[in-house]
């Protein structure tokens, strides 16, 4: 058996934002994984979400959040980088279990057991996981919100693509750590520095008006499609401005409060138009779309004062 930290998917305690009461306890599977790997090693990953301050609208979807590698980096002393698979995943991931490293691989998701009721056997969908545990017969994941198991024909269908490996990437524990005294230090300069990536103007100005162009197509779309919109859009929104929260309370306490309640608000209504979305039925979302805008900006006008 090949092991990171050797957990028991049946008695692992996820990180509380992946727990059911967060706003969104599954955000994207990149940031998902890190969190785990962060919180499995005792480490805060909420003082390295300010990534999800920057968050854009991309012209048809919202950007795909996750931290900067400089940002582990300076906040935990973890180091990724991509790998080069030249051999069997398998070899590459006891390889790199042996050197206390673990691998984020690229996967699809039809053969991970954890998606049941969405993906899983059903629908081929590109997603990533962290290895802890390899051996003859389970592969031990971190995925979404938590630490699964992997057995027999699914665990052979990850572990050998059908047609070209995924992207895999390499992550590395052992760089120097900030103390806990020093981390909140960084954190905040870091929170500053993505302030200064966020758009000049409130990213849903943009969304509204792609809502604009194409809202008739979208509800016309059927239920699966509906899903799949609404993850690269209001999900993905919604999501990055839970995280927002939270890190900004984590970073700046009590005077963040204000803040954090505002992109809180953009969380809620990102989920009462979701809803909207997948009924179906037409709708008006300028309402909605404006009230995004209002605590958008409101949260970064009140987090701007302060740092």
């Amino acid at each position: 058996m090949s092991t990171l930290l050797g957990l028991d998917p049946a008695t692992y305690e996820a990180h509380r934002v992946h727990h059911a009461d967060f706003g969104y306890p599954e955000t994207n599977c990149w940031t998902d994984v890190i969190i785990e790997l962060l919180h499995a090693h005792g480490r805060e990953p909420l003082a390295g979400l300010g990534c999800t301050l920057a968050l854009d609208h991309e012209g048809d979807q919202f950007t795909f959040f996750k931290p900067r590698p400089d940002e582990l980096e300076t906040l935990f002393g973890v180091d990724v980088h991509e790998l080069q698979p030249y051999r069997s995943i398998r070899s590459h991931i006891t390889s790199q279990l042996a050197q206390g490293r673990t691998l984020i691989v690229e996967v699809d998701a039809w053969w991970l057991p954890d998606t049941a009721g969405t993906s899983y056997r059903s629908d081929h969908v590109k997603t990533a996981i962290a290895v802890d545990t390899l051996d003859d017969d389970k592969l031990v994941y971190f995925h979404n919100a938590g630490l699964h198991v992997l057995r027999g024909e699914d665990l052979e269908r990850v572990l050998v693509p059908d047609v070209l490996p995924g992207y895999v990437e390499v992550v590395r524990f052992d760089g120097e750590r900030p103390s806990d005294a020093e981390l909140p230090v960084l954190a905040r300069e870091l929170l500053r520095d993505n302030l200064l990536r966020r758009p000049a103007v409130s990213p849903f100005v943009a969304f509204g008006e792609q809502l604009g162009r194409e809202l008739d197509h979208v509800l016309g779309l059927s239920p699966e499609k509906v899903h799949v919109f609404a993850f690269a859009t209001t999900r993905m929104a919604g999501a990055a401005m839970a995280l927002a929260a939270a890190h900004v309370r984590w970073v700046l306490g009590e005077a963040g409060t204000e803040a954090a309640d505002a992109f809180d608000a953009v969380s809620s209504t990102t989920r009462t138009l979701t809803m909207r979305l997948m009924r179906r039925k037409p709708f008006d979302p300028t309402e909605l779309v404006g009230t995004l805008n209002a605590h958008w900006t409101r949260g970064h006008e009140l987090l701007e004062a302060l740092v």
